[in-house]
């Protein structure tokens, strides 16, 4: 209400006996009201009986029409999946009648004989084999050519009078054999084996033979440093597996002529690296030099020698000591390239019974004292024979010799 003197509005305010007058009218009011809603109430649940048969037959038929509508989902999927499976068994049933056509068809074709069929293909063999030596030929030759492998000195027989053999050379240097090292300084013996060692090295690359004692260098790099030999793995054949010990392919003084073979010591690890490969192995100095090289040198003439029997020529003991010859007879050989550790027709592993050479009884001639030679050397590697006169002129060319 507003205040008449201040004009304000102030709360009412209400006496005891008024208040429990509207107290006693509301609860009227609330009883009056409580009993509406309860007619309300009574009066449509009564209402609600009366529908509630057509609620649950509504409410039915909507699951039955739900459930309906998934099944009839499920069953669109369904010939979906049917119709790419006809599609995929109607490709199948095709791809298999025609591989029954191909069979049929393939069963009225007459059947090869045998016989013809592995004669075609060991006639293409052979023809590939024949390609292979022609290949490893033509290399083989260039590979003479620039290292030129010749034979100076030496004439053939005339008027009765014996003939003189010449001296073999190569990069124009002469490769002495075992008994004659001594007469030439260390340089030279040093850089003929460098050579003859590049040589070896590339013709067995060419030919695919695995040797059987591998070459190694201190430098660990091929070329690089100096070459020492020992024995790789092999069998009891030949004796020579057991000198796994690397020995110094090189000299390094002018020390006293070759004393007895030394013996092998305790095996080092050998290598698996074939020729022309680097090496780990640690390589002792020996307490001979002299022996240790001339067991090194037997080392390599074995090479030569077994190189020799893999293309089918054979070098007896009396001419293992000439390395260069027997090279150049390898490479003049016939079947020069047709067999080899790599391809067909394979090779045994070196070195195989057949062989007949023994690494003892060559290391043995090896270090035997040489008999006194028919004829004499001047300086610059002419060649004279008993008579004295100069053969140096004397030369045999590889392109002549490789071509007959």
């Amino acid at each position: 209400m507003e205040c008449k003197i201040c004009e304000l509005r102030q709360r009412y305010f209400y006496c005891e006996s008024c208040l429990r007058n509207h107290l006693g009218d509301f609860r009227v009011q609330t009883h009056h009201l409580a009993k509406d809603r309860d007619e309300q109430v009574a009066r449509a649940s009564r209402a609600l009986k009366g529908i509630e048969g057509a609620r649950l037959t509504r409410a039915s038929v909507a699951g039955f029409q739900k459930r309906v509508e998934e099944l009839a989902e499920g069953l669109a999927k369904l010939r979906k999946d049917n119709d790419s499976k006809r599609e995929r068994l109607r490709q199948l049933r095709e791809s298999l009648a025609a591989r029954r056509r191909t069979l049929s068809a393939a069963r009225l074709l007459p059947t090869p004989p045998l016989d013809s069929l592995t004669a075609k293909e060991t006639q293409e063999l052979q023809a590939l084999s024949n390609a292979l030596a022609r290949a490893r030929s033509g290399l083989v030759q260039e590979l003479v050519e620039v290292f030129h492998v010749v034979e100076v000195g030496g004439r053939p027989p005339l008027g009765g009078k014996a003939g003189t053999k010449g001296e073999w050379t190569i990069g124009d240097l002469i490769l002495p054999v075992p008994g004659d090292i001594r007469r030439y300084p260390p340089d030279h013996i040093n850089a003929v084996i460098t050579h003859t060692i590049h040589f070896l090295g590339l013709l067995t690359f060419y030919l695919g033979v695995k040797l059987p004692f591998e070459i190694v260098w201190s430098g660990k790099k091929f070329g690089v440093g100096q070459p020492w030999i020992g024995a790789g793995k092999g069998g009891e054949s030949g004796s020579w597996a057991k000198w796994t010990t690397r020995h110094p392919l090189h000299l390094l003084s002018s020390s006293s002529s070759s004393s007895s073979p030394s013996s092998p010591t305790a095996p080092l690890p050998p290598s698996t690296s074939p020729a022309m490969s680097t090496s780990t192995a640690t390589l002792v100095p020996p307490t001979e030099p002299q022996a240790s090289f001339t067991t090194a040198f037997a080392m390599l003439l074995y090479n030569v020698c077994y190189l020799a029997h893999t293309q089918i020529v054979e070098i007896p003991l009396s001419q293992a000591g000439d390395a260069l010859g027997n090279l150049w007879a390898v490479c003049c050989s016939g079947e020069l390239g047709r067999r080899s550790h790599e391809t067909t027709p394979l090779l045994l592993p070196p070195t195989p019974p057949a062989f007949p050479l023994d690494f003892s009884q060559l290391l043995q001639a090896t270090t035997a004292t040489p008999t006194a030679r028919g004829r004499r050397r001047a300086v610059g590697g002419a060649v004279r024979g008993p008579d004295g006169e100069d053969n140096s002129s004397s030369v045999r060319s590889p392109r002549r010799r490789m071509g007959n």
